[in-house]
């Protein structure tokens, strides 16, 4: 009701979201959301994300249905510059998914033998029955995607926490990319962010119109 003849024109939309967000009336940002597919990101990052349950929808791939061949790894950014931290890495990631495998293996024979906690009675039970229990030795390095869907409001507000100078080097690492997408999807609903180099190499992300 706000767009219209003698009233704000499409080319304006930007001086009205901004007028929308400078006064704090996020609740017309709700209305609006993105989707995105989050991959090459550790555990540890989503349970953090998944935090963030106000105005979002989260579909996770769930280790009991993966197999174990597939598995994948994500390094910190603290290791990734320092040879001896990213040579422990590699190791801890080997030793992760040799004993998953083992692991696996030695459920398997139990379960071909009849074992009645393993048991199951089709092929794909019986594979999660598996791979459910053997999960359990994964470390939270262990890659986690998932589709992330979020109404414009929420998704400002994980900008403004998790891209802060002060939060948690992973994930501020993952909510500097989320901005990074989102405005270039839609430059006028993020375009107040300024994205900002830290003494360290790294980012973040402010604006003047917090907690919109």
């Amino acid at each position: 009701m706000s767009f219209g003849y003698r009233r704000t024109t499409n080319e304006n939309a930007a001086q009205y979201f901004e007028r929308l967000t400078s006064a704090g009336h996020g609740s017309v940002l709700e209305h609006a959301s993105f989707s995105l597919l989050l991959y090459g990101i550790s555990r540890s990052v989503t349970h953090e994300l998944v935090r963030h349950r106000a105005g979002v929808g989260i579909s996770q791939v769930s280790q009991r249905y993966v197999s174990g061949a597939v598995l994948r790894f994500v390094e910190r950014p603290e290791y990734q510059n320092d040879p001896e931290l990213h040579a422990l890495f590699e190791e801890r990631a080997d030793r992760a998914a040799a004993e998953y495998e083992a692991m696996a293996d030695r459920l398997l024979e139990r379960q071909e033998r009849g074992e009645a906690l393993l048991d199951a009675e089709y092929s794909t039970d019986a594979r999660k029955k598996v791979q459910q229990t053997a999960r359990s030795l994964l470390p939270n390095e262990t890659e986690a995607p998932m589709v992330f869907t979020g109404n414009v409001r929420a998704l400002r507000h994980i900008i403004e926490m998790r891209a802060d100078e002060h939060a948690e080097s992973e994930i501020r690492n993952l909510a500097v990319r989320l901005f990074l997408c989102l405005f270039a999807l839609d430059p006028i609903l993020f375009g107040d962010y300024q994205i900002q180099s830290l003494p360290d190499g790294t980012y973040r992300v402010t604006t003047k119109y917090r907690k919109a």
